[in-house]
């Protein structure tokens, strides 16, 4: 008997023209950059497509989403949230991503796979000034936010180790650059 391992795909999602709504994509974006993952973890901006992630949503088992989101804790608090909780994630709100996530999932789930899912995010500090960069605290609150993130790929079965030496740091979105 064969053990299949589960395909985990870890999506950081959000706007990144607005401070902290990008808290997702820029967390995926130091995963890459400071860790190697066991084949079976993909690290994926999935920015603010919407239901053009369903195809990587569908090829997944578990989904950990890496968003902002909006709790009752001061800004830098870091949430796990499932089940009906998804929704004080920004990219299951129809408010600020092109598409309501859950409605995404619940795609995934007509049309045959609709993986676990699980949303590590953060409470963002601002994310209606446009800008770049994150905003102090979330700056300073992110290394907690990808340790999360790195427990629940090892939860899932993946596993990740440190990179001797970690890529550039980049606020570039452009994949093809990176290649």
């Amino acid at each position: 008997m064969t053990t299949e391992k589960k395909r985990i795909l870890v999506l950081g999602v959000g706007n990144i023209l607005f401070t902290d709504e990008g808290i997702g994509v820029r967390a995926a974006e130091e995963l890459e950059r400071l860790y190697e993952f066991s084949d079976n973890v993909t690290v994926m901006d999935g920015g603010t497509l919407g239901t053009r992630l369903m195809d990587p949503i569908m090829n997944c088992d578990m989904l950990i989403v890496v968003d902002a989101v909006l709790g009752d804790g001061p800004a830098g608090s870091v949430y796990r949230l499932t089940g009906e909780d998804l929704r004080k994630s920004l990219a299951f709100k129809d408010s600020m991503h092109q598409t309501d996530l859950v409605d995404t999932l619940i795609m995934c789930e007509i049309v045959g796979n609709r993986p676990e899912a699980v949303i590590i995010g953060m409470e963002p500090e601002d994310y209606h000034t446009m800008g770049l960069e994150l905003s102090p605290i979330s700056k300073e609150r992110q290394e907690p936010l990808l340790g999360f993130v790195l427990e629940e790929i090892v939860k899932a079965g993946g596993s990740y180790e440190k990179r001797a030496v970690p890529g550039p740091a980049s606020n570039t979105l452009s994949h093809a650059s990176q290649e």
